[in-house]
């Protein structure tokens, strides 16, 4: 049973608690350059994930070989493996998205999410764990730049996959396919969550009350 806890735990760290958009607000610069629509914003989610979840699990198996002096540029080197065969995928697939990503998939190499898991997480844990750990950072990761991706898309071009959802009298508000928009939606998901937590705070403090008085 702790077990199964211990692993649930492993996977909801990044969905929720330690959600690397809305609560440890990193890899900001992707985030904001590549979420004009959902379609980027899902696409580099998903490399991410990839690059995520293979690099933790390969820098948990060598964990116990690799130098402590040299382990930065290790997990660089491992990284950047994967980067480019999602670099490689993205050109196959489709060239026009590739081209709309630009540098930001080669930039994957130095995300502080994917960093900051292996020196922190994968390099001191077994490799299942370690790769439970990314999956959900990696969801979390993707939540976050389709929230920003998706609203950015509704309210600059009037669509979501590209599919028109206000018809042709819609007036787009094109600051939000601009860095501003950018930075205006990720404040309004950030005081969004900020209201939903504290909100949830009163509530619990209100049962915890209404507890006490009865006792």
């Amino acid at each position: 049973m702790n077990a199964t806890v211990d692993i649930w735990d492993e996977f909801t760290e990044g969905i929720w608690r330690q959600n690397p958009v809305f609560v440890m607000v990193l890899g900001l610069c992707p985030m904001l350059a590549v979420t004009v629509s959902a379609v980027n914003a899902l696409t580099m989610g998903l490399a991410t994930l990839f690059v995520l979840v293979c690099s933790s699990g390969l820098v948990s198996m060598m964990r116990k070989l690799v130098p402590k002096e040299v382990r930065i540029a290790t997990y660089i080197v491992i990284i950047a493996t994967f980067v480019t065969v999602v670099d490689y995928i993205i050109q196959a697939v489709s060239l026009a998205l590739y081209e709309a990503l630009g540098a930001f998939i080669q930039l994957i190499v130095v995300n502080c999410i994917i960093l900051g898991r292996a020196e922190a997480h994968a390099s001191k844990n077994p490799p299942i764990p370690a790769m439970i750990n990314a999956v959900g950072m990696s969801i979390g990761f993707v939540i976050g730049l389709f929230a920003l991706g998706s609203v950015r898309e509704i309210l600059g071009a009037g669509t979501l996959f590209g599919v028109s959802l206000f018809g042709s009298n819609f007036q787009p508000w094109v600051i939000m396919v601009l860095p501003p928009g950018g930075f205006f939606v990720l404040g309004g998901w950030l005081l969004f969550f900020s209201w939903w937590a504290r909100r949830k705070q009163r509530t619990q403090a209100g049962r915890t009350g209404e507890g006490t008085q009865h006792a």
